[in-house]
């Protein structure tokens, strides 16, 4: 068995299991994230939210699922109907492909390798190409004009998020997302980096284009923006992408700033839950925060959204840097 193991035909089958392990939770997640969202959404505004299908109305993300795999799939005359259809695939995709390097508890990554951070940075930094993809195939302005927002938007947050990740991995000084997590036993980054980790979480709401930042799918202006034009599973496929980058980016969160999968004390009760329990916990903490976020601020105007990027988040996330820097090394914790 182990000389099997060993073989290629060995490791496609232990790679193949590790994904499935991962990825049918993450889906899960996903349907069940959207039912959450109803539920804390409904409950904010004093009523009751899905409760009809199923106990509780637990099965209303499989009754939601079957209804969009039954619908017709409509593809617009004037669309470029190969790139209308991948748009939607690429924008799963990734944000499938992102959970590689995501480390559950300690060894629990499917590539633990040493520059996870980067693969994270081009792989968000793909997630553009399938919204300006739809944008353009789908021959609408307004499709369009929900590409042209997001691309901006996204391209102006992620400067700062990568300033706010430079300032983690200085602290750390390896590029690898378990090093990041180990480096958080003593206290957890969002202490003494507590302006960082504001910054980011906003960040993370305009790069998923969630509320406030929610823009590229304006209704009032936009009818529905990028994916105006799409209908039964491709719709769904950018609705299971969102959720998805959703959870990578409360993930992501969790890893840099949260501690990952470490207890917030070394002692009892706390200690007492594995790992990957405190990581999902932490995670639904975000998640929430998320929801919480859309049912209490207004969407933002376009010029009131750059403004916040390039004159707000900019500058101080670059301030708080250098002055990380300086910390570091005045401390003797930064290597010469």
């Amino acid at each position: 068995m182990e000389g099997f193991l060993t073989t290629p035909v060995g490791i496609f089958a232990i790679t193949l299991a590790q994904t499935l392990a991962l990825l049918v939770p993450v889906l899960m997640g996903v349907a069940y994230l959207t039912l959450a969202e109803r539920k804390v959404l409904a409950a904010m505004q004093l009523r009751k939210g899905p409760n009809v299908v199923g106990p509780f109305g637990l099965l209303q993300p499989f009754a939601d699922a079957i209804k969009m795999l039954m619908k017709e799939t409509i593809v617009p005359s004037g669309a470029n109907r190969y790139l209308f259809l991948f748009a939607p695939m690429l924008t799963f995709m990734l944000a499938m492909l992102a959970w590689a390097v995501i480390p559950v508890n300690e060894g629990w990554a499917i590539a633990d390798i040493n520059v996870g951070i980067l693969y994270l940075f081009a792989i968000s930094s793909l997630g553009v190409y399938g919204v300006i993809i739809a944008g353009w195939a789908s021959n609408s302005k307004y499709a369009f004009l929900g590409a042209l927002r997001s691309a901006a938007q996204m391209v102006s947050y992620e400067v700062s998020m990568g300033f706010v990740i430079v300032t983690v991995l200085m602290c750390v000084g390896s590029l690898n997302l378990t090093a990041v997590v180990k480096a958080q036993e003593t206290v957890w980054f969002f202490i003494p980096l507590f302006p960082m980790f504001i910054i980011f979480f906003i960040s993370t709401l305009a790069e998923t284009n969630r509320a406030p930042f929610d823009l590229p799918e304006g209704e009032s202006e936009l009818v529905a923006g990028f994916f105006v034009e799409y209908s039964s599973m491709s719709f769904a496929l950018f609705f299971l992408g969102e959720y998805a980058n959703m959870i990578l980016m409360s993930a992501l969160t969790t890893i840099l700033f949260l501690g990952g999968w470490l207890p917030p004390m070394d002692i009892a009760p706390f200690n007492w839950l594995p790992g990957p329990i405190w990581f999902i916990l932490k995670i639904c903490l975000c998640l929430f925060t998320f929801i919480w976020v859309r049912a209490t601020f207004p969407r933002y105007r376009y010029d009131q959204l750059m403004r916040l990027g390039w004159k707000v988040f900019l500058p101080f996330s670059l301030v708080w840097l250098v002055l990380t820097a300086a910390v570091l090394k005045l401390t003797g914790w930064l290597p010469a």
